[in-house]
């Protein structure tokens, strides 16, 4: 029997370099994409425990880079949106999860008709980077205060511009994490399940996301930023929502 096609989705794009024209290598070897998994399963369970049907899949890059010009996942991340319109429909909410290169590549694919909202982790944001495709996009970009190898001061500068270009913005910082999310990682898989379920529309934002997602575009970037144990706290679980969840490999 045929499977029904779904009625929403999380695509999630995983990190990379800033050059590499080699494919990722296969399976747990592609420590950036092996890296995403929980929040694959973070999120896989909170859309199964509400009763839709939720597609959760990692986006399959040809290439381990960015490579300029070549922006390589953004352009994966497009062809995979393309496939799941063809599959779905034009009607299908997707929200875009990425991390680090991914995370770049999810803000300059969200202009794809699909996409309802992005959630970046550890966002590679280069201040030359395009924002008017995140026009009427909901974006909230979670970074650490300690990171070393992408920049929280230019996410906060990305979250600005945006809202200045029409989109709905919001920065969460996490103290005391890191790049790889590995410390307070349980802080960093509920927040994130916690966004994008709320992005979905399966769950509830965390109230103060909500508000800073709703300021005026003149605002400052200050004010769309949130710390994540002043502001949001730590809650014992997300929001499970109303949608099942299927998964992809």
């Amino acid at each position: 029997m045929a499977q029904r096609p779904p009625s929403a989705a999380v695509l999630v794009l995983h990190g990379g370099r800033e050059t590499g024209t080699e494919p990722p290598p296969p399976g747990l070897l592609n420590l950036p994409g092996t890296r995403m998994r929980p929040f694959v399963r973070a999120v896989g369970r909170a859309a199964r425990a509400s009763g839709g049907n939720v597609l959760v899949t990692q986006v399959r890059y040809g290439h381990r880079g960015w490579n300029g010009d070549r922006a390589n996942p953004f352009h994966d991340a497009v062809a995979a949106l393309d496939a799941l319109r063809e599959e779905a429909g034009d009607e299908l909410p997707v929200v875009l999860l990425g991390h680090s290169m991914g995370a770049r590549a999810a803000l300059r694919a969200a202009g794809h008709p699909l996409v309802r909202g992005v959630v970046g982790l550890a966002p590679w944001c280069p201040p030359g980077d395009p924002v008017t495709q995140l026009a009427g996009r909901e974006i909230v970009l979670v970074h650490s205060n300690r990171d070393r190898m992408t920049s929280p001061q230019a996410t906060q500068s990305l979250t600005a511009r945006a809202r200045r270009a029409g989109a709905r913005t919001c920065m969460v910082t996490v103290r005391g994490g890191d790049h790889a999310m590995i410390r307070r990682a349980s802080a960093w898989h509920r927040l994130t399940t916690r966004l994008v379920t709320g992005l979905l529309g399966s769950g509830s934002l965390p109230g103060p996301v909500a508000e800073a997602l709703a300021l005026p575009p003149t605002a400052e970037a200050t004010e769309g930023t949130l710390d994540l144990d002043l502001d949001l706290g730590l809650d014992p679980g997300p929001d499970p929502g109303r949608f099942r969840a299927r998964t992809r490999a």
